[in-house]
């Protein structure tokens, strides 16, 4: 058997994004979503790209215990803009909040991507996409909002870029995939060297 063959990736994240971005590019894998407590971690650690990290790597630490001889990847995608780091909104009242508050300014989403195989760290990569709201007036807000509907509630940043979100920037700096919480070109290169994508 070649390395290929015994390889296996698990995706320590629920998320419906990342693992349509992972079929997408033709990689076998499984879902096993962490149970770990995020907010601890968030109440110690104030920089971004050190906390991307920190979580992905405790997701997929978690994960890691019950698949110890397979490849386990884990991400977390954090949102800082003015200084401020932004969780997902937990109802619409607080999406409303947190994208008034980006209006007219320009936010960092870093994305802490780990890969985990016997227990150990394999690779890991912060990646960071910078993006730049436009002045919309509230009757778009409000507009928007009735359109997106709940679904936004599962963004960190309360759009889906590749749907009517797109309407709410300006400018945007960084890789699609990065957008979306999965860096997928720096990922795609540490799957070939662990064996789980063709080279």
């Amino acid at each position: 058997m070649t390395k290929l063959d015994k390889a296996k990736l698990v995706l320590a994240s629920g998320s419906q994004v990342r693992a349509n971005i992972l079929r997408g590019a033709g990689i076998d894998f499984e879902i096993c979503p962490s149970q770990v407590d995020e907010d601890l971690l968030k109440g110690t650690i104030t920089d971004g790209s050190d906390l991307a990290l920190s979580l992905a790597g405790q997701k997929a630490r978690a994960v890691a215990e019950k698949y110890s001889d397979q490849l386990v990847l884990g991400a977390d995608q954090i949102l800082s803009c003015d200084g401020k780091l932004f969780d997902k909104p937990r109802n619409m009242d607080e999406a409303r909040e947190n994208l008034i508050f980006m209006r007219g300014k320009t936010h960092q989403l870093i994305n802490g991507l780990v890969l985990i195989l016997n227990g150990q760290p394999a690779w890991q990569n912060t990646a960071i996409a910078s993006l730049t709201m436009r002045e919309f007036t509230d009757d778009f807000l409000d507009m928007y909002l009735e359109r997106a509907g709940t679904s936004i509630l599962s963004s960190v940043g309360c759009y889906r870029l590749e749907a009517e979100g797109s309407q709410l920037f300006e400018k945007i700096d960084g890789d699609y995939f990065t957008i979306l919480g999965l860096p997928l070109m720096p990922l795609l290169g540490a799957l070939r060297e662990n064996g789980v994508a063709a080279t």
